[in-house]
């Protein structure tokens, strides 16, 4: 396929912001897709190069494109930086330089999916002596190449900000229309699969029915809906139910295809290199040919065995090396509580309760490596309360209630579990502006922008500058200077003393009070929000959308 063809769908796309209406012009142009064709376009119409579950990173930085537009078009830095500075965006920015370009490069051959997606890969493999101007080459390549059209997407897709509206919801709803599939068996085939090409090959050639579970591939991992009350919990379980602790650590899924243990966020990031001593307590106390464990990793003191709060660990998930160290410093303790796959064999569709028994079998429980989680099974309010407090005596966040004749729904608030915390949930928002700060800290970004999400755009709802320490400290990621090193990675354009930047970093957000307001695009106003934690075990897709928003605005005011 022509990269013109995907262009100029991006430009119609980017000119409506009904869904509906992007779903039917997606759905219109994979019903003329090839099959050789489907799976590239389908991901770049996602924005990216890989699939949601691969964690290779294309990694090319606003300043080494600004290079290949220059070595492309002739252009010198100077003026691309200031044309960045006026428009906001390197793509806009891409296609002017293209537009002006005196002349087409004799040669110049035309662009194919093929070629741009296979160009952009290597940008995420490429190492060694002269590798960043091997990358620089081969993005100047393709603007090289590119019409004007093209030249703005090809920039936008190696930054992965594509800006055409494009959520996960109308790729699976538009991959449905056009394959004649059920929506339902689109996202649990997604949810499964995280590679939304994958699905589209397996609507297309309807085998939906067909998906198997791959250990060493992570998939999305079950949710819990929020419950006010233990009565809630039960509404929404059913009764009995199961109760466990809910931990304060970070969700974990542990795999194991019978060659090769790995480990995953909840996120899918792979963390396999940073958790080297999970790893071990697997190969010791795990006792099954191949398996997918769902679990958290809860932090402690090597000295007092006393659990830790979920960000003083948080930084190993960072930290690509001395993780053995790391691993001394900061242990864990793996709380196992579900089985997905056990033994070549898929339990998505057993009951809680005969996975549980699975479970029992296979993990050999030791104290401060890895235990079952801590579970009782009650349709008795009284003893519901009595195992919260317990839960949080013992310097937890609450507990977990689960039905126990549920299957297991990969990426779904389905309820089936409920969550009931002592603290209500805070937001999980992500950053898209910081601010630089005054006087002394005029060096560090200190007021940041943070959105909800709604169909795949990111709509304002506030400023955040409290919450966070100054400086690092051993074992705290929460501060000024860490935070600012991290935005800075991912800035894309910046005006006086504001920058804007890729939406990445998830913060869970505190606040008094969810305001009416016209600030913000969100047309709603955090009030006095407070930065509690950087969730880096947290994925996009799992911030709060506009409707929680809304609904949390009514609930406040009843």
């Amino acid at each position: 396929m022509r990269y013109a063809e995907l262009s100029n769908l991006y430009d119609q796309l980017g000119k409506t912001t009904k869904r509906l209406e992007k779903t039917e012009i997606i759905a219109n142009f994979l019903k003329e897709t090839k099959q050789e064709d489907l799976e590239e376009v389908i991901c770049l119409l996602n924005g990216r190069v890989f699939p949601l579950w691969d964690n290779r990173k294309i990694g090319f930085s606003d300043r080494l494109l600004i290079k290949a537009i220059s070595s492309a078009t002739g252009s010198s830095l100077d003026k691309i930086e200031s044309g960045l500075n006026k428009l906001g965006d390197l793509g806009d920015v891409t296609a002017l330089e293209v537009g002006t370009k005196s002349q087409k490069t004799l040669f110049s051959e035309t662009l194919t999916v093929k070629k741009v997606i296979d160009n952009i890969r290597k940008l995420a493999v490429m190492e060694g002596s002269g590798s960043v101007d091997r990358k620089i080459g081969l993005v100047a390549e393709l603007i090289t190449n590119a019409s004007k059209e093209e030249s703005r997407y090809i920039s936008r897709t190696v930054l992965e900000v594509l800006r055409v509206g494009i959520a996960d919801g109308i790729i699976k709803d538009a991959i449905a229309q056009a394959f004649d599939q059920e929506t339902k068996d689109v996202d649990e085939a997604f949810d499964i699969l995280a590679d939304h090409g994958e699905v589209a090959l397996l609507a297309k050639e309807n085998k939906l029915g067909d998906i198997k579970l791959k250990p060493g591939r992570p998939l999305k991992l079950m949710l819990a809906v929020l419950s006010k009350t233990v009565e809630d919990g039960f509404t929404a379980v059913g009764s009995p139910a199961a109760l466990e602790f809910k931990y304060d650590g970070f969700r974990m899924q542990i795999h194991n295809d019978g060659t090769e243990i790995k480990l995953f966020t909840r996120g899918m990031e792979d963390v396999t290199k940073q958790f080297p001593d999970v790893v071990e307590i697997a190969k010791n106390n795990i006792k099954s040919k191949n398996y997918i464990i769902d679990c958290e990793a809860v932090g402690y003191d090597p000295k007092t065995g006393k659990y830790l709060p979920f960000q003083k660990i948080s930084q190993r998930i960072r930290r690509k090396y001395n993780t053995e160290e790391m691993a001394k410093q900061f242990p864990v303790e793996i709380n196992s509580f579900d089985v997905i796959y056990c033994n070549g064999k898929k339990l998505l569709n057993t009951s809680f309760d005969e996975r549980r028994k699975i479970l029992d079998k296979i993990v050999k429980s030791e104290s401060k490596k890895i235990v079952l989680s801590e579970l009782i099974i009650t349709d008795k309010v009284n003893e519901v309360q009595k195992f919260f407090k317990k839960a949080i005596t013992a310097g937890h966040e609450g507990l977990i209630f689960k039905s126990l004749e549920a299957p297991y729904k990969p990426g779904r608030y389905v309820g089936y579990m409920a969550k009931l915390k002592e603290v209500m949930d805070a937001l999980d928002l992500v950053i898209v502006k910081a601010e630089w700060g005054e006087g002394k800290r005029a060096s560090w970004l200190t007021s940041y922008t943070v959105a909800c999400q709604k169909d795949g755009e990111f709509l304002e709802v506030g400023k955040v500058s409290t919450g966070l320490k100054e400086k690092f400290e051993e074992g705290e990621l929460n501060n000024f200077e860490n935070m600012t090193k991290e935005l800075k990675k991912i800035t894309t354009s910046h005006k006086g003393k504001i920058v804007n930047v890729k939406p990445q970093i998830i913060v869970e957000v505190s606040y008094e009070e969810i305001q009416k307001s016209p600030t913000y695009n969100s047309g709603y106003a955090l009030r006095f929000p407070r930065i509690l934690q950087i969730r880096y075990d947290k994925p996009l897709n799992e911030i709060a959308d506009i409707k929680s928003i809304e609904e949390l605005y009514k609930s406040q005011n009843k």
